[in-house]
């Protein structure tokens, strides 16, 4: 019998690896000279780097997410920073009363704390094309028939640059066939899937994806349609 190539990290591992990257991205920020002067907070959290507070320009927060990317052990990377002086627009799809940061935009079928919209997630989303700098989708895709009608809305939503955060139980892992509610099961394969669902012409750069054994991370940036696709040796980092 062959086991599962993935199994769930302990919360005594993922706050140990916490403490780690911790250090890493200090010492990192301490000697790069490209992070110097930058006023943005680094905090891990079971292997998300959270960052917060603001930078001149959008190339400077993605140089601050593409490094924190790098350190190993980074599951995703969750930004709500200021750009330029101006706050990101983030909504938080299928929140309920738990979004993911309290300034986020809530968007939910059902009335809760929270929530400013309702909205069914299966259908198109009530936002203006490129209107959004951040879509959170936590625990959602699982719960879609066809989660690609969401991703596409996503797509048309996100202003350039912007950033898709997806998160969702793993396949093999107990949570994933727990919950009734659940109709998809998901792989970081599957985050391959959505990015390259028009063979030919990607719809979606993944600035990161992984699994910790228990949830299936990924953050994706969209392509428009001249964008070059993805390089092969960047996908490598997460695709078979």
């Amino acid at each position: 019998m062959v086991a599962l190539a993935t199994a769930p990290l302990s919360g005594d591992r993922l706050r140990a690896a916490d403490e780690f990257l911790a250090e890493a991205w200090t010492d990192l920020a301490k000697h790069d000279d490209r992070l110097r002067g930058l006023a943005v907070d680094v905090r891990f959290d079971r292997g998300v780097a959270h960052l917060t507070g603001q930078v001149a320009d959008a190339g400077e927060l993605r140089l601050v997410r593409q490094l924190v990317g790098r350190l190993h052990g980074v599951l995703g990377v969750w930004a709500r920073v200021r750009v330029a002086g101006r706050d990101p627009v983030v909504l938080d799809l299928g929140c309920g009363p738990a979004k993911q940061y309290p300034e986020n935009l809530g968007i939910d079928l059902r009335v809760a704390d929270g929530v400013h919209a309702q909205a069914d997630l299966s259908y198109s989303l009530p936002v203006a094309d490129d209107s959004v700098d951040v879509i959170f989708t936590v625990h959602i895709l699982e719960h879609l028939i066809d989660f690609l009608r969401l991703t596409d809305e996503c797509h048309r939503a996100l202003r350039p640059g912007g950033v898709l955060h997806i998160m969702s139980p793993w396949w093999g892992h107990v949570n994933a066939v727990a919950d009734p509610t659940h109709v998809r099961l998901l792989d970081v394969q599957t985050i391959k899937g959505i990015c390259e669902r028009y063979p030919g012409a990607p719809r979606w750069y993944p600035l990161h994806a992984g699994c910790d054994g228990a949830s299936v991370f990924a953050d994706l940036t969209p392509l428009g349609p001249d964008d070059p696709r993805p390089p092969a040796g960047h996908l490598a980092r997460f695709f078979d």
